[in-house]
């Protein structure tokens, strides 16, 4: 099974950009069949799907919160995948893990993602 790494975690003001990365070891970011995704819990709240890249192309899929604002790539050389969240809001504040999933599956469905990182902690705030 992968093991998957988040780091950014970070403190940031409304309107602000952060970056996360995710680092992927024990299997490779392109392997046939997986989605690799970014999921959210704010405090309080149950965990929801943020953005998700496909193995083969690098398509990427977004959550409507995050479509327009969020951006999902990876680096295959690197094994590492990333998210950039640009005008971030006090409700983006949240845990965020990167996580990866073996379809066939619902990609915007948390339940089906099987592999998960530590999550790290994004606060927004003035």
């Amino acid at each position: 099974q992968v093991q998957l790494q988040e780091s950014g975690p970070g403190l940031v003001k409304p309107s602000q950009t952060l970056s996360l990365t995710c680092t992927v070891s024990g299997g490779s970011i392109t392997t046939n069949y997986y989605y690799w995704g970014w999921i959210r819990q704010p405090p309080g709240k149950e965990r929801e799907f943020v953005a998700s890249v496909k193995w083969s192309t690098g398509g990427t899929y977004y959550s409507t919160f995050g479509e327009g604002r969020f951006t999902a790539s990876r680096d295959n050389a690197k094994n590492t995948q990333y998210l950039e969240m640009n005008d971030l809001k006090p409700e983006d504040t949240a845990i965020y893990y990167c996580a990866a999933g073996r379809t066939p599956f619902t990609i915007t469905e948390v339940a089906g993602y099987e592999s998960w990182g530590q999550g790290t902690q994004v606060t927004v705030s003035s």
